[in-house]
């Protein structure tokens, strides 16, 4: 069970690894020009969903660390109400679950852009600008760094 709970600490940290790199990418035109990437291009969009990642895969540790099994469909909500279940015990700071809903919030706005927007491809232009989603990309960057840190506390105060 410990090196499932390393591994999915190790995913999360990859997942905000990558949020944070793809933050520095779409706010600097030197890395944009060095990369070969034109410069309206952002990936701010992505940043939210890579931070929404870490955050699950920190909760997934968390609940492996307490061993709750989770089923292999419905993954994500299943950690979910899983991890709420222990803020609301008490078990869990509730700011960790602030966090943790306001990505989720996030993630579900942005697969649902994305699933409308493919139903529409090729027949629709996108009307707001790639910058629109720098400053909830701050803020998702933000939270899942605080999430990391803390689940990363609790777990290793469990051992």
């Amino acid at each position: 069970m410990e090196g499932l709970i390393k591994l999915y600490l190790e995913k999360a940290e990859n997942e905000l690894v990558l949020a944070e790199s793809l933050f520095k990418i779409s706010s600097d035109n030197f890395m944009k020009e060095k990369l070969e990437i034109n410069f309206k291009e952002t990936f701010y969009s992505a940043v939210i969903s890579h931070s929404y990642y870490s955050i699950f895969y920190c909760a997934r540790a968390y609940l492996l660390s307490k061993n709750v099994k989770l089923p292999e469909q419905g993954q994500h909500q299943a950690t979910y109400y899983n991890f709420r279940k222990f803020v609301n015990q008490g078990v869990i700071d509730k700011e960790l679950l602030e966090i943790y809903d306001e990505i989720i919030v996030k993630a579900d706005t942005l697969l649902d852009l994305f699933e409308h927007e493919k139903l529409k491809r090729g027949h629709f232009v996108y009307k707001t600008t790639s910058q629109a989603n720098i400053e909830p990309a701050k803020e998702s960057l933000n939270n899942s760094g605080i999430f990391f840190k803390s689940i990363n506390k609790i777990i290793r105060g469990l051992k």
